[in-house]
């Protein structure tokens, strides 16, 4: 029977608990967010001596960070000439020679402290399942090969082999990527960090930040911390009055579901090399395998003014769409999370006062841009140096998108309809 249920909790379950913040501290730096920006920061600070606190307002990994695909990609949604269009040529170069290390900084850190995050570097497959995505994939091959970024097109036999389908005749591999499960990534990212001498304080949601003298004072239910600096990285799971940041962003929902286990060589077709997988459509569709041979499904989309089989149907006509060769099976998982969506598709690094640092939308790909984030943080707090962070500060007000809620229930409508059209065989 299909369960509401993330995969991740099945296949990395949760064994470290932390307690929640019941007596007034003081700290270097307080962390607002366990994720993978709050965690990333609080190892690379704490590799160099400095005190940290973390708060989680839930448990680590209860937001987006245990709920992704686990797609370790580089880059962000934007082309790199696009992002020089956008920032300017210095700028633009700049944010895309950090995004492309940013996959090799994730796997150096599984390997560097022996993180069982179930990790594949065999690179990712961006698929084409059109005319216009397969000249997409040759501008991004261009950009990309023009830079020296070991990235490849594979076409005919090769690309059928590669992503187990006929339905794709061309597609981008790149050799920096790969997958994890992002649980147990984000889970051992804590683990790390707590050997390291940080304290990580779980359902400890702030409720007020307030500055006093040259000190911060992050303010829970039950207790207070008082911080030289505070990084906030809540990003699409902030919530409550005590910071703007989420006027920074909308939001866009992601949905998931998950096979059984699969067996039998016809099953082994599928991205044989276990590579992670999206193809170029307008509401993108991703597909990977995860340790037990499930195939995974995802898209854009939340639950809102749907019935409960409206991602059941989607997930089975793009099944068939790809492979059709499966024998029957049965969904086991299915499960939502959210991030943070900028219309041109860069994420917004902020320093709302003096003391506070913050990142928002990752734009879906949060696993390698939370992680360089975090690391570029600690650096910029333990140097002063503001070329550490491969962006320039916006301030909150510039950055605000106005009426975001609107911008987000929109976005949700036209992705409904163009899973509808799908379903209904009206778009290919």
């Amino acid at each position: 029977m299909l369960q509401e249920q993330c995969l991740w909790n099945v296949t990395a379950p949760k064994t470290h608990h932390y307690d929640a913040l019941t007596q007034d501290t003081q700290t270097s730096v307080c962390i607002i967010g366990g994720g993978y920006t709050g965690l990333s920061a609080a190892i690379h600070l704490a590799e160099k001596g400095v005190k940290v606190i973390v708060l989680e307002s839930q448990t680590i990994g209860s937001g987006g960070s245990g709920k992704s695909v686990g797609l370790v990609n580089a880059g962000t949604w934007a082309r790199p000439d696009d992002l020089n269009v956008a920032l300017g040529e210095t700028e633009g170069e700049r944010l895309t020679e950090a995004l492309g290390e940013a996959p090799g900084l994730v796997f150096d850190l599984i390997k560097r402290y022996g993180i069982d995050a179930q990790a594949t570097q065999t690179g990712n497959l961006h698929m084409a399942h059109n005319a216009k995505g397969e000249a997409d994939v040759d501008i991004r091959y261009e950009q990309l090969s023009r830079r020296g970024v070991n990235v490849e097109v594979l076409t005919g036999s090769r690309c059928h082999e590669y992503t187990g389908t006929t339905s794709i005749n061309k597609a981008l591999l790149d050799h920096r990527t790969g997958t994890i499960n992002p649980l147990a990534y984000v889970n051992g990212l804590a683990e790390v960090a707590a050997k390291l001498g940080v304290t990580i304080h779980e359902h400890s949601a702030v409720h007020s930040l307030e500055k006093e003298n040259s000190s911060w004072y992050v303010r829970t239910a039950d207790a207070n911390v008082k911080a030289e600096r505070v990084i906030i990285a809540t990003n699409a799971y902030t919530e409550g009055e005590w910071t703007e940041v989420s006027k920074t962003f909308y939001q866009v929902f992601y949905y998931q579901i998950a096979s059984e286990p699969l067996t039998g060589e016809l099953a082994d077709r599928i991205l044989p090399h276990r590579n992670g997988a999206w193809d170029t459509r307008l509401a993108l569709s991703s597909f990977r395998r995860d340790k037990d041979d499930r195939l995974l499904l995802g898209t854009v989309g939340g639950r809102n003014c749907k019935p409960k089989e409206f991602y059941q149907s989607w997930a089975n006509y793009v099944q068939k769409s790809y492979y059709p060769y499966l024998p029957a099976f049965n969904w086991q998982y299915e499960w939502y999370g959210k991030f943070g969506f900028t219309q041109d598709h860069i994420f917004r690094v902020l320093e709302p006062d003096e003391g506070i640092l913050t990142a928002t939308a990752y734009n879906g790909r949060g696993i390698t841009t939370g992680t360089l984030m975090g690391k570029c943080f600690a650096d910029y707090i333990l140097t002063g140096d503001r070329a550490s962070i491969p962006l320039p500060f916006k301030t909150i007000e510039e950055s605000k998108i106005p009426l975001s809620s609107m911008k987000s229930g929109f976005t949700e409508l036209g992705i409904s309809l163009y899973h509808m059209g799908q379903c209904l065989k009206i778009i290919r």
